[in-house]
């Protein structure tokens, strides 16, 4: 497994002190969030899932804590929106916030920033970085808000 992906280089790139986690991804895992935090030994709120949306029909990224579902509400209301819905997990595949092809906006769960050091996806399945919260809403240029029900 490659420990160098588009999310790495971006989160170098741009200065962020982070450390690569890799782990057994289980890709018949009902919750891939979950099973991530499980091989890694942490907590599910320090693991975050990065998800795809959409708000009044344009794409989003949303970082939430792994055990933890989005309000569709909330979320609508952290973009100025008036709906959202989420994307199908067959259209989007297991993602990074850090490196998209295409950047779109982002959202933190607010209540994340509280905690040291977060989990996120690394760019590939089965890899995660560990970093500051913060640094990571400052790389992604995101928007932090209450977006969990």
């Amino acid at each position: 497994m490659s420990k160098t992906t588009r999310a790495t280089q971006l989160l170098s790139q741009a200065g962020v002190a982070f450390t690569v986690h890799a782990y057994d991804y289980d890709p018949n895992a009902e919750r891939v969030g979950l099973q991530a935090a499980e091989a890694l030994g942490e907590a599910p709120h320090r693991v975050l899932k990065t998800l795809m949306a959409e708000v009044d029909g344009n794409p989003v990224c949303v970082v939430v804590p792994s055990d933890r579902e989005v309000s569709m509400k909330k979320l609508a209301s952290a973009f100025h929106g008036k709906s959202a819905n989420m994307m199908r997990p067959a259209d989007v595949g297991g993602i990074s916030p850090f490196g998209q092809k295409k950047t779109v906006p982002t959202a933190i769960e607010e209540a994340a920033l509280g905690e040291p050091l977060v989990y996120i996806n690394g760019g590939q399945r089965g890899l995660q970085v560990r970093l500051d919260p913060k640094h990571a809403l400052k790389a992604l240029k995101a928007v932090a808000a209450p977006l969990i029900a």
